[in-house]
């Protein structure tokens, strides 16, 4: 039942997303949307995914997206059209997840392939192969070592690339002049 609020709330929060206009409060409510997805996740007891859920979607993203907002407008500008293009090649995205996920196995069924091959090395294992009680640590730190210091690349690599765009504008978070401020001096002289 509480997967069912959950995803729930998830929706209405997306929808709430897509019909603002005002660029605050889609910063925070993509963060509440980060919040959301990490109790999902502990939900489906993955709790490691949730910490980083947390902390990066709605802790770090959060606070680098009001730095963008500090420089920016404040609401977003209306397009003059529709865009139609952009909607059919989501609609065709999730059509084609959608059908990558026919032939997977049901949730939680232990005739998986992980659950015969792969889980019961990890439990019998990793307590003689890596010496560390903890399974998941063992796991995480050790057999997915490198899977998890990709994963750390992507993030620093993603920081890396937003304080670049902050920057790169000659009137970065250090300068003097600001994206916000030319918009309101546009408005107020048209």
């Amino acid at each position: 039942m509480i997967d069912i609020v959950l995803l729930t709330f998830l929706a209405l929060t997306a929808l709430a997303i897509v019909r603002l206009r005002h660029l605050f409060a889609v910063v925070m409510l993509t963060g509440v949307y980060s919040l959301l997805s990490a109790g999902l996740f502990v939900l489906l007891d993955a709790v490691d995914v949730a910490f980083i859920e947390a902390a990066v979607g709605a802790g770090i993203s959060t606070v680098l997206m009001l730095g963008t907002l500090a420089l920016t407008s404040r609401r977003e500008k209306v397009p003059g059209r529709i865009p139609v293009l952009p909607l059919i090649v989501v609609l065709i995205t999730g059509a084609a997840l959608l059908y990558g996920t026919l032939d997977m196995p049901r949730f939680g069924d232990a005739d998986a392939p992980i659950h015969r091959h792969v889980a019961p090395r990890y439990i019998h294992d990793s307590g003689t192969e890596i010496g560390v009680p903890n399974i998941v640590t063992s796991v995480l730190a050790s057999y997915r070592g490198f899977d998890t210091l990709g994963e750390l690349t992507v993030i620093f690599t993603a920081g890396i690339g937003i304080l670049l765009l902050l920057g790169g504008t000659g009137s970065g978070l250090g300068g003097t002049g600001s994206g916000r401020r030319k918009d309101e001096e546009r408005e107020e002289e048209g």
